[in-house]
């Protein structure tokens, strides 16, 4: 079954509540590494002072590509601020993994396999 990689970038305040979510519906394999960027808003500026370089969290995750719209619509639903969102929510990218390897057994896992 093919396998797919989540990478969502998000606000570092709300990484609890989506690894929280994801923990509870079943997927709690995620790796989390600290980012700094910006959006098309090009930042956020204060009086005259523009912050170009945001903080944000990258949350990384493979699933089975039938649990790809779960999985978005709870990263959603727990990233969002509000009931509308708002600008420097973040972002999700759905990329196919061809190969996935256990580094402590050597298995490695395909996306042909069920």
């Amino acid at each position: 079954m093919p396998m797919l990689m989540i990478r969502s970038i998000i606000r570092p305040e709300k990484t609890d509540a989506v690894l929280a979510g994801l923990l509870d519906v079943g997927y709690p394999a995620v790796t989390k590494v600290a980012v700094f960027g910006r959006g098309k808003q090009r930042g956020l500026k204060v009086g005259d002072v523009t912050y170009d370089e945001l903080p944000k969290e990258l949350l990384l995750t493979v699933i089975r590509d039938k649990d790809k719209d779960f999985v978005i619509d709870i990263i959603i639903e727990k990233a969002r601020t509000g009931e509308a969102g708002a600008f420097g929510d973040g972002k999700i990218f759905v990329s196919p993994v061809i190969e996935a390897y256990t580094i402590s057994s050597g298995v490695k896992e395909t996306s042909s396999e069920d």
